[in-house]
């Protein structure tokens, strides 16, 4: 029994273990390449608003005033666009967190489901078993003493006195 609990354990872990792996799988694959893709979209946005303020500060040295404001609307830019991209990449993990664990839910649901199944076919099995096992041995318990006509009867006998007693 105890090696049968072992091997469910161990049955269960790997179930377990095979699920946390899928799930790593699919957030690797769903979820952080189009974070990354999208801040490095942003990302290169952000340098071709610096080198565009950059030029403009060359073309305007005349005008410092100008190219102060240029590049301080560059900035206040880029920082609003580095919170958009963050912004957005958290709400695509969430939302990949979300999906992954409704997916997990599901199919942790779904082995539990087999697990019982299996679980109750195994039990059914066993009891199906001893119940051959037993009558078996009551089988040849009862050849080995009913062999000659005296021990027949007087089993018999013994079998009636029982019955009479409980009625």
């Amino acid at each position: 029994m105890e090696k049968l609990i072992s091997e469910f354990s161990f049955g269960l872990f790997f179930w377990q273990l095979l699920i946390f792996l899928g799930l790593i799988f699919l957030l690797k694959k769903f979820a952080w390449k189009p974070i990354l893709d999208s801040v490095n979209e942003r990302e290169n946005s952000i340098k071709e608003a610096l080198s565009s303020a950059e030029e403009a500060k060359k073309q305007m040295q005349s005008l410092k005033e100008d190219n102060q404001k240029i590049l301080q609307e560059a900035k206040i830019e880029r920082d609003n666009l580095l919170k958009d991209a963050k912004n957005k990449g958290l709400e695509i993990v969430e939302s990949a967190k979300k999906e992954a664990s409704m997916e997990a839910e599901k199919i942790l649901k779904d082995v539990q489901e087999r697990i019982d199944n299996e679980k109750k076919s195994f039990v059914r099995d066993i009891k199906n078993q001893v119940a051959e096992f037993s009558i078996e041995i009551a089988e040849k318990i009862i050849k080995k003493e009913l062999k000659d006509k005296k021990t027949q009867d007087k089993m018999v006998k013994e079998l009636l006195k029982e019955l009479s007693i409980k009625k």
